[in-house]
């Protein structure tokens, strides 16, 4: 049950962590991207890649998401001034051109046969019991940390519903808010009592859910930091209305191809953490699908709200396990007909979603970017 909580941590994190790229492109900016995969491929492959040819890993993962951005910068450059349905289908067809060069370019990539047997963080590293402490140490700090940064959250949405039309109580609002802020702390307390536990009784994975954890805190506070500075207000408003930036004298467009660099980088820093959960990567691990589970998880959670970008992750990853042992032991139900009626289910809860609260858990409507 440790080893699973584990796996989940780690998967949450990761999506987490490649999710919030897509939320600063779309949620934040504006632009749609459907091919959000590809910057995770180019981080994954450019990290193994290097780091087996003797770069040391903490540069080959630096390169890997510099690398990243490059492609973001070329993608960019030839197709942001583009309407956003042409942007989204020069997207696809950029994630697309990706795998395909990942598939067939063996003498690089070795193809289908994936690649195999490349170094992993803390792969070798055996902590004695007094490294096992600072870990848990570290961990604890991190819990601290997300728990005051929910309650900043929190926080904040009950002042924001407390105040809306004249100062009057919306109470739905304040009840979803005690709700999922009281569903995150308890989220947040298991995952930190079973974390604590994993690393005592250390193996790779327990190291491995450490690392993604300080490094999806640093890049939540990071985003967080340049959310809410001129730059990121000039993207919001490229967002609401880009001819109102350019008449403040804003450069629309490299703004917008900043933001879509960055967010680029972000998810290929998440390719390389998902080539280390993976041990092995191939093509087929780097399908269009993924791109549409970071959309559902933005959605679910709220665009232009990385905090909601985390919880909405939280939600998926528990909807998964979930329903992978419920609906599998469900007699009218085929076993290969679960993996169906799951993308079913998602998707009907998806539509109740968009009618009920169209902004997400913890998204606000004059933030959705799609209302213009």
């Amino acid at each position: 049950m440790v080893e699973y909580l584990v796996f989940l941590t780690i998967s949450a994190s990761l999506y987490s962590l490649f999710a919030l790229g897509l939320n600063l492109q779309w949620g934040f900016t504006g632009l749609i991207n459907f091919g959000h995969v590809a910057f995770m491929t180019i981080g994954a492959y450019t990290t193994v890649l290097l780091e087996s040819q003797g770069v040391p890993l903490f540069l080959a993962v630096i390169i890997g998401a510099l690398g990243a951005s490059i492609f973001g910068l070329i993608i960019g450059f030839s197709s942001i001034k583009l309407r956003e349905d042409y942007l989204a289908i020069v997207t696809i067809g950029a994630g697309e051109l990706v795998r395909l060069i990942v598939q067939n370019e063996e003498w690089l990539t070795k193809g289908t046969f994936g690649i195999q047997g490349y170094n992993l963080p803390f792969g070798t590293f055996k902590p004695n019991p007094l490294g096992k402490l600072l870990m848990v140490a570290i961990l604890t700090v991190l819990a601290v940390f997300v728990v005051w940064r929910l309650w900043i959250n929190v926080r904040q949405r009950l002042n924001l519903a407390k105040n809306i039309q004249g100062k009057s109580y919306q109470p739905p609002s304040l009840l979803s808010t005690y709700v999922w802020g009281s569903l995150a702390f308890i989220f947040i307390l298991i995952c930190y009592i079973n974390g604590a536990i994993a690393l005592m009784d250390y193996t790779y994975k327990a190291g491995l859910m450490l690392l993604i954890l300080i490094t999806l805190a640093v890049i939540y506070y990071g985003l967080d930091i340049i959310i809410h500075s001129p730059w990121g207000r000039v993207l919001k408003a490229i967002r609401e209305d880009e001819e109102v930036a350019k008449a403040l004298g804003k450069n629309v467009f490299w703004y917008k191809l900043q933001a879509f660099m960055l967010g680029g980088a972000i998810a290929g820093l998440a390719g390389a953490f998902y080539s280390w959960q993976l041990t092995t990567i191939y093509p087929s691990s780097f399908e269009p699908l993924m791109t549409f589970n970071a959309w559902i998880i933005v959605v679910l959670g709220g665009s232009g709200n990385n905090a909601g970008v985390i919880l909405g992750a939280m939600i998926f990853w528990g909807y998964d396990s979930l329903t992978r042992f419920i609906f599998s032991s469900m007699p009218f139900i085929t076993a290969s007909q679960v993996g169906a009626f799951r993308v079913m289910v998602i998707g009907l809860i998806l539509m109740i979603l968009m009618i009920w609260r169209p902004q997400g858990i913890l998204g606000r409507k004059g933030e959705l970017s799609l209302s213009k």
